[in-house]
């Protein structure tokens, strides 16, 4: 089966920068578009960004301009750099991704356990 493992959360100062990843194992045929969720105390759950196989990314207007989503094929790894943190980024972060484990087959989505962001002072 397919397995997604999130790292790198932990506790920041305002202004401070983090870096999350996202390793896909398992029985892997392809990866495909890959994203970072969020969900605050409260809250839903709420899209971060995403990255297509391609390269092409997309990010909330929240964290545009501050947070870079990146990925290896190579090792089927993403990441989420982000700089300029703010107390309203707190948040438990999701990896998700589609994943394909057969020749031809269109992919299933598969979540992450999560980690936890918490920017504070």
């Amino acid at each position: 089966q397919v397995q997604l493992v999130e790292s790198g959360g932990g506790l920041v100062q305002p202004g401070g920068s983090l870096r999350l990843s996202c390793a896909a194992s398992g029985s892997i045929f392809r990866v495909y578009t890959m994203g970072w969720y969020r969900q605050a105390p409260g809250k839903q759950r709420e899209l971060v960004a995403t990255i297509t196989s391609g390269g092409n990314t997309n990010y909330a207007d929240s964290v545009n301009g501050r947070f870079t989503i990146s990925r290896d094929n190579t090792k089927n790894t993403m990441y989420l750099q982000m700089n300029s943190l703010k107390p309203e980024d707190t948040a438990v972060y999701y990896c998700k991704a589609r994943v394909s484990t057969v020749v031809g087959g269109r992919g299933y989505e598969y979540w992450g356990q999560g980690t936890q962001v918490t920017v504070s002072s």
